[in-house]
């Protein structure tokens, strides 16, 4: 009899086994059949879609299908009380860009790469992707009524990633935007009749662009600015400091004083410190405006409504007066998931660009980015539950948390790349490369990330 109990006993650990295995491939599995689709229609081969199709279908997930998807999630789960327990979500997405900025700068140290590639290794192992993939991610997990998560699994998964992208977008258009800056050391200054920047051994301004660069940011290239594609930061830098001035160009960090250039001896009298110039001048054109999409106005004004009970009861809610509104929103935002995975499809159908990043380079950042930092989140993530950092009971808030550490780099990193007119195809090349290894280790990490939270949950249970 006992030996009967412990064969039933381990072919129920079997069956448990192997439903955990299908808990992580599945949610995924769906995901792939979608990303398929979109990568056989924009194939060159094929064309059933045209590549224009495509850049309008990012825009719409840019411009209304996401904004609405955070709207009406965000909006309906948000509380003040809430603001206050989810405090973790943001820290640890400042969290994830530090850790991953000193694994990026170790993957330097070790793989070494072109010296003009140093920051753009730290840059692609540290920022995420905390944004559409993981959006898409958890619709796909709770797309069944049997999701181990529970009721409501999808609102409080697009709430809590939500909840989140403000800090990713503004860490992108400040720091991100600042380290992409094309190195000094591979320009050259050209002295005729006045000073000005020629540019060598950098990519040309006219490089065509790879789908890539536009889906998670439309219309880019109405975006660029007079300094986006030089090394503005480094000038500034050089031209303050006691550096000879016959080597940089002049940069101009005040306005015309319209009449005869001031003394030296009332400059040194009224002039501001060299450290608040350079930080007064760089933030002149750090692209803050940029900040202000409309995911991130989606977000605002969902925080501001969920928060103010009075607002909240107008807009959500099924007898609410507008609810007739959000029910709009939601029917577009059910295109979001479906819509970011085909244009993710039709990005992977151009294939990998011609890289001089080294194969060394691009298998260090993609290991660190994929297998050894979800490890370390998975550190962070357990060790600041045990010390009660995190507030929230619900495992879909610790598997969100968990999953902020395993995603590949950040599409919108291959945008800032244009934008600033470096690295643009070793962020293609790159990008490409990860999002097709991270099937393998996102299935692994979701079946190990499931049994963190879930069977945790449901072990510490009375």
């Amino acid at each position: 009899m006992t030996g009967f109990s412990s064969e039933l006993s381990s072919g129920g650990n079997v069956d448990t086994r192997a439903m955990d295995i299908l808990s992580g491939i599945v949610p995924l599995m769906k995901l792939i059949c979608l990303t398929v689709i979109g990568l056989l229609l924009a194939h060159p081969k094929t064309q059933l879609v045209p590549r224009a199709t495509f850049r309008l279908l990012s825009k719409l997930v840019f411009a209304l299908f996401l904004p609405c998807l955070i709207f009406t999630e965000l909006g309906e789960s948000i509380t003040l009380d809430n603001i206050v327990r989810w405090w973790f979500i943001p820290v640890n997405v400042l969290l994830s860009a530090v850790i991953g900025s000193f694994i990026g700068y170790l993957v330097v140290l070790i793989c070494r790469p072109p010296p003009e590639f140093t920051r753009f290794t730290i840059v692609m192992t540290a920022f995420g992707n905390t944004g559409n993939l993981l959006l898409a991610i958890v619709s796909s997990v709770c797309h069944t009524k049997s999701n181990p998560f529970g009721p409501s699994c999808h609102s409080r998964g697009v709430s809590y990633v939500s909840f989140a992208q403000w800090v990713a977008v503004i860490l992108v258009y400040t720091v991100v935007y600042h380290m992409m800056e094309p190195p000094l050391e591979y320009y050259e200054v050209v002295d005729e009749e006045g000073v000005e920047i020629e540019e060598i051994n950098v990519e040309n301004h006219d490089v065509s662009r790879p789908l890539l660069v536009e889906a998670e940011w439309p219309g880019i290239e109405e975006n660029e600015t007079e300094h986006c594609k030089t090394p503005f930061i480094a000038r500034v830098y050089n031209s303050i400091s006691s550096v000879s001035q016959a080597s940089l160009p002049e940069i101009h960090l005040g306005g015309e004083t319209g009449g005869e250039s001031p003394s030296p001896r009332s400059l040194q009298c009224l002039a501001e410190p060299r450290v608040m110039r350079r930080i007064r001048v760089v933030a002149e054109q750090t692209p803050v405006k940029h900040i202000l999409q409309p995911p991130t106005i989606a977000s605002l004004l969902a925080i501001i409504i969920g928060s103010v009970p009075q607002l909240k009861s107008v807009v959500f809610g099924y007898d609410a007066p507008l609810s007739f509104i959000t029910d709009s929103l939601n029917i577009m935002a059910s295109a979001m998931v479906p819509s970011v995975m085909l244009v993710l499809g039709g990005m992977l159908s151009e294939g990998p660009k011609e890289s001089t990043l080294g194969l060394r380079t691009t298998i260090g950042i993609t290991v660190a980015r994929l297998l050894v930092l979800p490890i370390v989140g998975i550190g962070v993530v357990m060790s600041a539950d045990k010390l009660g950092l995190i507030s929230s009971a619900d495992p879909m808030f610790k598997f969100v948390l968990l999953l902020q550490y395993s995603t590949p780099s950040a599409i919108l990193l291959g945008a800032i790349a244009s934008l600033r007119g470096y690295a643009v195809r070793e962020a293609s090349a790159l990008l490409f490369w990860q999002h097709i290894f991270a099937l393998l280790s996102l299935t692994f990490y979701i079946v190990i990330f499931f049994k963190l939270t879930v069977d945790n949950t449901i072990q510490g249970m009375p």
